[in-house]
């Protein structure tokens, strides 16, 4: 089995993996899911982690994944750009989506662009080898300023 879609199924808590040793996409977005853990009997083979739409507050747990490339984390609890430092084991990770989660903040007066360019910024200077960032490409020109300035809590 190479993919496991286990959404939309209230499901509260991941369960260990054992005997999935070609799992590379694994699908739990739209459950009750509060943490993220058990993944190490996936950790040489998921490639993508599908878990939009829980309760997931802290992004401990992925290290172990060597080869995650593609992480939609959207529309959880995550309040710290900070907890993206956690991913940086994570040499392959290419393609995130976040949008939806507290760290986002409120609209700076009712500009949703500047929002979108903040959390982008705040998001490269942890993550700088990116391609994508909540489905849009990311540019040179990001990836540049975001490595002149240091991250902000």
């Amino acid at each position: 089995c190479k993919k496991l879609s286990l959404s939309t199924n209230m499901i509260d808590r991941m369960v260990s993996l054992t005997g999935m040793f070609e799992l590379e996409i694994l699908s739990l977005g739209r459950n009750n899911i509060k943490k993220i853990e058990k993944l190490e009997d996936v950790a040489g083979t998921l490639k993508q982690l599908w878990i939009s739409y829980n309760q997931i507050s802290s992004l401990d747990g992925l290290a172990c994944l060597i080869n995650l490339t593609t992480l939609y984390c959207s529309n959880n609890l995550i309040k710290s750009y900070s907890e993206l430092e956690k991913l940086q084991a994570n040499e392959q990770l290419r393609d995130v989506v976040f949008c939806g989660n507290p760290m986002y903040g409120d609209e700076i007066g009712g500009n949703r662009e500047a929002v979108r360019r903040a959390a982008r910024f705040e998001i490269l200077r942890r993550l700088p080898n990116l391609k994508t960032i909540d489905g849009q490409l990311v540019k040179r020109e990001e990836i540049e300023a975001a490595q002149i300035e240091p991250p902000v809590e």
